[in-house]
């Protein structure tokens, strides 16, 4: 019988904050216990992964389907030329009742990106950031934390770590009566391309750029 910590070879899945994890050995034909894997991957959402234990290393078998994380792109159209922004216009605009699983994931936050975007509304998770969405250039914009290369033209508080981006006369249309940030750009339709569930990014840094933001042709 034995208890040791072996390195963990993720196969591509994301579980905080695993780099090792303790194996026990019982000895003879049993199987050995493998401790501390907890965690669902934030990448694809799995629980409770499939492990095989090696001599020198604990191995989950199937690999992550969302290893990279995901780089969300989503259209949103502003024919008034005003953008309603805060970091919820629910009930207005809401996924909570349509996504399939919960909201722990890369894989999971994807989904309700794209059920908000298909109701109308420029969602993403931005952390407790409380970014705010700044102008850099003509028709182009980022929601960003700790930003100094523009013009800032609203703050996002964070209550519920998102963001939630519509034009404001179909906000106003659908009920939405509440006093939130007004900002005026030009008609059009607007592609936001939303970098927070990518593997590598780091919401923590100085300078954090949840999205960009440009009016296309």
């Amino acid at each position: 019988m034995s208890l040791e910590t072996l390195p963990l070879k993720s196969n591509g899945h994301l579980i905080s904050p695993l780099d090792e994890v303790r194996v026990y050995r019982p000895g003879g034909d049993e199987e050995p216990v493998v401790f501390d894997i907890t965690n669902s991957c934030d990448m694809c959402g799995e629980w409770l992964p499939e492990i095989r234990v090696t001599a020198d290393a604990v191995e989950l078998v199937n690999p992550c389907p969302y290893a990279a994380g995901v780089t969300t792109e989503i259209t949103l159209s502003v024919p008034s030329g005003k953008l309603v922004v805060a970091d919820d216009l629910s009930p207005i605009y809401d996924w909570r009742d349509k996504v399939t699983t919960s909201y722990g994931s890369a894989r999971e936050q994807e989904q309700a990106v794209a059920i908000m975007a298909a109701a109308g509304c420029a969602f993403g998770p931005v952390g407790n950031s409380c970014p705010g969405l700044y102008r850099t250039g003509p028709d182009e914009y980022v929601i960003a934390s700790g930003f100094t290369g523009g013009q800032k033209l609203a703050v996002i508080g964070t209550d519920i770590w998102t963001y939630s981006i519509a034009d404001f006369e179909d906000w106003k249309a659908r009920g939405g009566d509440a006093e939130e940030d007004v900002v005026d750009v030009r008609p059009g339709t607007y592609r936001f391309v939303h970098h927070f569930m990518e593997r590598q990014f780091d919401g923590l840094a100085d300078t954090a750029v949840f999205a960009h933001i440009e009016r296309l042709a």
